[in-house]
């Protein structure tokens, strides 16, 4: 769940993430267009905290008594976990917030916390340009600035 609120991803982006996605040496997240909602790359920053859970998850991967699975995030018997396991804890929690919020949190959190620019705040949700004229010309996906902007996301998230 962490980990989902950290990088402000849709939580089935996470549920079914493989090893391969992820550069932890760059920290980086690349989620291919074929697992994304708009079916564009889309790439993220990772924060300190997002490495540390990635580099925990690792070592528990090569338990002797864990189930061989290329998921990330595996159920005990090495499946993705069901797109309620999110709604299911937060309610057990006694919580009456999604996991999707956590993103319109983040949404609403940079606009009016911070100085970044929308393009970037959007780019970091993997929301496309509206704009065909826009999506003509531009073509960069802003990723260091997106790399600034969810630094300032994992501080603020600690508070």
């Amino acid at each position: 769940m962490e980990f989902t609120i950290l990088t402000a991803s849709r939580t089935g982006m996470v549920r079914r993430t493989i090893w391969q996605e992820f550069d932890l040496e760059k920290g980086r997240w690349t989620i291919p267009a074929s697992r994304m909602k708009a079916k564009v790359e889309h790439r993220i920053p990772l924060s300190v905290r997002a490495l540390e859970i990635l580099r925990e998850r690792a070592a528990n991967r090569l338990q002797k008594d864990a189930r061989p699975t290329n998921l990330v995030f595996p159920t005990p018997s090495a499946k993705a976990h069901s797109d309620m396991v999110f709604t299911m804890q937060l309610r057990r929690l006694g919580m009456e917030f999604t996991m999707h919020g956590f993103r319109s949190t983040f949404r609403d959190w940079a606009a009016e916390q911070t100085s970044f620019p929308a393009e970037v705040c959007e780019a970091a949700l993997a929301h496309l340009l509206k704009d065909a004229i826009e999506v003509a010309y531009f073509r960069s996906d802003l990723f260091d600035k997106r790399r600034e902007l969810m630094f300032a996301w994992a501080e603020y998230c600690q508070l």
